[in-house]
């Protein structure tokens, strides 16, 4: 039995059953990280399993290395903090842990989460499971390489501007991010602080809504939070009755893949069949939606970041006799060249000069944005479109802005908005997997998961039950 292919919803119900134990499921998926994680590198610490403390009915997850564990490093992929020991724990962790999970490891990302291929983390670059010579996509990407390559049955990430939703949809798996202020934020190191959220990676839509429902608890450390109870698994097999889907022709006029639209036009004639009625419109504020990001996050990057300054914790390099070349060398060496250009630009948009010709007026765009959005998704039930507009480029590739926006174009609007967006898979492209994005209006998680499962389990993209994994042995 490869207990390492089961979904989270599998594995409680054999354990329940008393059909395996918790450290038979905790040896099947060390055996899977023990054997292949030296060629894809998707953890940046990994408990040994002699260490790991197995309660009963346990099951191991792994979390983003920009989510605090008490007394586990965490570095957020940055020489900056490569000393750093979380003093707590975060809100979303405590409450997997109160259900007997347990973290068993902490993922590679993008250093502080800026980036869409990890391989701008200072320490290592994680390889894609289905093409090792490809990214897995960002700033997630150690997260959904370890679900995708079988090494944990689900693992929890952060996203920005989709920073769950599309290394999901390169490494073949299911990427979730929550409404804001669904998920607490609290032990969530921030980068761009209105945009952020906790969310999860997982083997299917089911495991997905299972696990938002745990992490949502409430919380009373922030204030964005929204306490309330949601079940999200009771109406989660209904029918998809007289809905209505949005495509913004925006989003898929960019597709930079044939193979990508062709897969997006199954999706559609899918929805078509059961009964869904499909309208495109043009909204062409949607063509700022990128500039408006890159201004706004780096603003709050550039402010979030100012406390890393060389004193503290973290990286110091020391020059008592001079404070501010310590700041400047701390600083200089603490971070890498992708996160000093965006701070650099986040502290040019803050400026006095230019607070208003670019922070302010990025602010009002997002607000038109946002109003627009909810105002279409009182009309329809939802927005689809692909995940990503093209097939993960190759580790080494220069990133240009046109990749970096074929990347992020279509996460980036949920995040402005803070609605809820998933990434299921969408099938293969070019022998890769590739997503489709499904947003609704906000805190109605409950029809996401819907429409997300209905097509999940009708589109054909099953083995038994389950999303095919990678063959990583074809690489050894």
């Amino acid at each position: 039995m490869e207990l390492w292919k089961n979904t989270v919803e599998e594995l409680m119900m054999m354990l329940s059953r008393a059909d395996v134990t918790s450290e038979e499921v905790y040896q099947a998926y060390y055996e899977r990280i023990n054997r292949y994680d030296e060629l894809i590198r998707s953890f940046l610490s990994l408990q040994k399993l002699t260490e790991v403390k197995i309660k009963p009915n346990s099951i191991p997850f792994a979390v983003k290395d920009n989510i605090l564990v008490k007394g586990r490093r965490t570095t957020c992929g940055s020489k900056m903090l490569w000393n750093y020991v979380s003093p707590f724990t975060a809100t979303a962790v405590e409450h997997l842990q109160k259900k007997n999970m347990t973290m068993i490891g902490k993922t590679n990302l993008d250093e502080f989460s800026m980036g869409s291929t990890t391989e701008n983390s200072s320490y290592f670059p994680t390889k894609n499971p289905w093409d090792i010579k490809r990214v897995p996509g960002g700033s997630s990407g150690g997260s959904a390489a370890a679900v995708s390559a079988g090494f944990v049955p689900f693992a929890l990430g952060s996203d920005t501007g989709g920073s769950v939703r599309q290394p999901a949809a390169f490494c073949g798996v299911v990427g979730f991010k929550p409404s804001y202020g669904l998920v607490s934020r609290n032990g969530l190191v921030a980068f761009a602080s209105s945009f952020d959220q906790i969310g999860t990676l997982t083997r299917s839509v089911r495991d997905a809504a299972l696990i938002t429902e745990i992490i949502s608890g409430d919380c009373h450390k922030d204030s964005t939070k929204k306490n309330f109870k949601k079940r999200y698994l009771h109406q989660i097999e209904n029918k998809l009755d007289n809905m209505k889907f949005l495509i913004i022709e925006e989003m898929v006029s960019g597709i930079y893949n044939s193979g990508i639209r062709k897969r997006f036009n199954d999706v559609i004639d899918l929805f078509k069949w059961l009964g869904v009625q499909i309208v495109p419109v043009s909204i062409p504020l949607f063509s700022e939606i990128y500039s408006v990001y890159t201004i706004l996050t780096t603003a709050e990057a550039s402010s979030n970041l100012a406390r890393y300054d060389g004193l503290k914790y973290g990286l110091k390099v020391k020059n008592e006799k001079v404070l501010e070349k310590q700041y400047r060398d701390s600083r200089d060496n603490g971070f890498g060249e992708e996160v000093k250009s965006r701070l650099f630009i986040g502290t040019f948009n803050l400026s006095y000069k230019n607070f208003q010709d670019y922070y302010l007026k990025a602010m009002k765009i997002r607000n038109k944005i946002t109003e627009e959005i909810n105002t279409l998704l009182k009309s329809f039930d939802a927005i689809i479109s692909p995940t990503v507009l093209s097939i993960p480029g190759e580790i080494g590739e220069t990133q240009t802005i046109s990749r970096k926006e074929s990347y992020d174009n279509n996460t980036v609007p949920a995040n402005i908005s803070g609605v809820p967006a998933i990434s299921v898979p969408m099938g293969m492209v070019n022998n890769l997997p590739t997503g489709l994005q499904i947003m609704t209006a906000r805190f109605s998680e409950e029809k996401l998961f819907q429409i997300a499962r209905t097509y999940e389990k009708t589109a054909g993209f099953f083995e038994d039950g389950h999303y095919p994994y990678p063959h990583m042995e074809w690489f050894r």
